[in-house]
């Protein structure tokens, strides 16, 4: 695919950004070269290649789901200044 002017022109107008003709007569060649590059890429054969998310191969360190610090909720309501039922009591705020 070779990217000419127009293309710039018309690329610049979607993304509502405005471009002087020299802007476009320079743009051009460099997103040429780009769209060249993408189409080597897309000559690459990956057929045998396994996704990937990082670079490095990343192991995370797993742990048991258990609860290791509960039952502690009279500890935590003498610290409230008031306390009601088990929960903490705050001041009303709808008027």
């Amino acid at each position: 695919m070779s990217v000419d002017i127009a293309t710039v022109k018309k690329i610049a107008s979607l993304a509502r950004i405005a471009i002087t003709e020299e802007d476009a007569a320079r743009l051009a060649p460099e997103l040429d070269n780009i769209m060249g590059w993408i189409e080597q890429l897309g000559e690459v054969d990956t057929a045998d290649v396994a996704p990937m998310t990082a670079v490095i191969p990343n192991h995370l360190r797993l742990r048991d789901d258990v609860v290791t610090d509960g039952d502690v909720r009279d500890a935590v309501l003498a610290n409230a200044p008031q306390a009601e039922h088990g929960f903490f009591t705050v001041p009303k705020v709808i008027e």
